[in-house]
Formats: structure tokens, C-alpha cells, sequence
């Protein structure tokens, strides 16, 4: 069984610079209400999303954030390809969806991309990306990808207000 935890360095870099402001606040103006409550979503969001585990067990491989939270879970007979990638600024981190498929990241840009029999595609960041390929390529049973349907022809449209 292949587990491991990514944390998510950038979120927590992202929560002490806000986490210093609330605290310059709290410091000024006192505990009122709504800076206290305030706290408590940052403090929340720090723990649900402080990283990203990735399982892959006999017949499944899950993903997580923090403690078990906005998770997936596939099986591995699903799974036609996996692909080592790199995620660009525009995957962002969270989970997204972009043209590349679904994206779930915590940190840096380093990913596993996972090509579904239905053609559905999956983006799982990683710091270990060569262990979980060599992982999941044990596992995997290698199938024909499915086919990209070809794009319609265009019809050529002209501008006659020239």
C-alpha cells in the first residue's frame, strides 16, 4: 500500500500573513465579535486544508484533503493512463476544474495525471511524484486510451461589410 502527505507550505504561508494582519487588528481594536470569528476561519480553513494525502491500496487509489475532507476516490481498473505533468499558475491550487480535467493541489506544480476509461481526467498533486507513478504503474493494467472524436469541420464565413 502507497500513502503519502503532501502539506500545503503556500496555504500556510498565505494564512500567517493574513493570521499577522488579525493580530495587528486584535491588538489595536481588541476581541470584538467579528475578528474573533474571523480567526476561527482561518484557523478552520489552516486544518481542513493543511494537505493532501494520496492512498492507493490493491484495487482503489483516494485522495484527501486535511483530515479525510473534498476527497475522490477511483478505481484503479477505472484507470487507463497515469502521467507524470506539471501544473501551471492557472491550475492554481484547490481543487478546480480546467481544460485539463479536474485539478487537486495543495503546493508547487509537480502532479499525477489520471486518464479515466470515459475519457474524464484527473490532475492529483504530489512532492513524490515518481513513487506514486511507479506505484500506480505496477497496479494499472494498460488498456487501449479512448479515442478523441475528431473536431466538426467549419464552414468558411466571410465579411461583406468590407
Amino acid at each position: 500500500m502507497y500513502q503519502h502527505k503532501q502539506y500545503a507550505v503556500f496555504i500556510f504561508f498565505v494564512l500567517a500573513w493574513i493570521g499577522g494582519f488579525v493580530a495587528l487588528a486584535w491588538n489595536l481594536m481588541g476581541a470584538d465579535v467579528p475578528l474573533m470569528v474571523f480567526a476561527g476561519v482561518l484557523v478552520l480553513i489552516g486544518f481542513l486544508f493543511h494537505g493532501l494525502t494520496v492512498k492507493v491500496d490493491e484495487q482503489t487509489i483516494s485522495w484527501a484533503f486535511g483530515p479525510g475532507v473534498a476527497g475522490q476516490r477511483l478505481a484503479l481498473a477505472d484507470i487507463v493512463e497515469a502521467k507524470a505533468v506539471q501544473n501551471s499558475y492557472r491550475h492554481g491550487i484547490g481543487i478546480r476544474i480546467t481544460h485539463d480535467g479536474w485539478v487537486y493541489s495543495v503546493s508547487g506544480f509537480s502532479a499525477v495525471q489520471l486518464t479515466l476509461k470515459d475519457g474524464t481526467k484527473y490532475r492529483v498533486g504530489t512532492n513524490d511524484q515518481q513513487g506514486l507513478l511507479s506505484t500506480l504503474e505496477e497496479k494499472i493494467i494498460p488498456s487501449e486510451l479512448p479515442l478523441e472524436e475528431p473536431a466538426p469541420l467549419k464552414s468558411a464565413t466571410y465579411n461583406n461589410m468590407l
